[in-house]
């Protein structure tokens, strides 16, 4: 009994120790960092056209989204071109296609359309970039810190689950059996 609680705990540790190399890995993600040239081209009673041209300024990106939302709710998208375009309400994506999926260090994706509106016609007034905001500039880059590696048994550990069962149904107030072999 005493080996199998052993095994257990050095396992939920050792479970515990991947969880947190894991989360230590994701936040040591490259610098990251975009600038968006938003213009306006034409404009004209209903609808205008738009150009816009992102730039990464972090490392490279292998396959991109942009983000933004129209500030006025009768702004909407009508033609667009060089990525696939989507709008839910005022909330508008583009992200890449095929042949403009990688964005070096300085790299840029020059995309666009033609949009209605009426009333006003005003220029949305943020934009990110795989979830970054883009700012103009690059975000400094996190580097992992070393963890101690937890302890780990000389023996592999083999941990069968008895109880409970898949699918079992308890009600309260009750006890639930819990039990493992290990």
């Amino acid at each position: 009994m005493r080996k199998s609680l052993t095994a257990v705990a050095a396992i939920a540790v050792a479970m515990v120790a991947m969880m947190a190399a894991i989360s230590h890995a994701s936040a040591a993600s490259a610098a990251a960092g975009c600038r968006v040239n938003y213009v306006v081209t034409s404009q004209w009673t209903g609808g205008f056209h738009a150009d816009i041209a992102v730039t990464n300024l972090g490392d490279v990106v292998n396959g991109w989204t942009l983000r933004f939302a129209f500030p006025a709710v009768d702004q909407r998208l009508t033609q667009t071109w060089s990525a696939t375009w989507a709008q839910a309400g005022q909330q508008v994506s583009a992200t890449n296609l095929g042949w403009n999926a990688t964005l070096g260090t300085n790299g840029s994706a020059n995309i666009g359309f033609v949009g209605s509106w009426s009333g006003s016609n005003p220029i949305p007034a943020s934009f990110t970039l795989n979830g970054v905001t883009c700012t103009g500039g690059v975000l400094p880059s996190v580097t992992p810190t070393r963890t101690t590696t937890p302890p780990v048994a000389d023996y592999p550990a083999i941990v069968t689950w008895l109880s409970p069962t898949a699918g079992a149904v308890y009600t309260t107030p009750g006890t639930v059996p819990l039990a493992a072999t290990a």
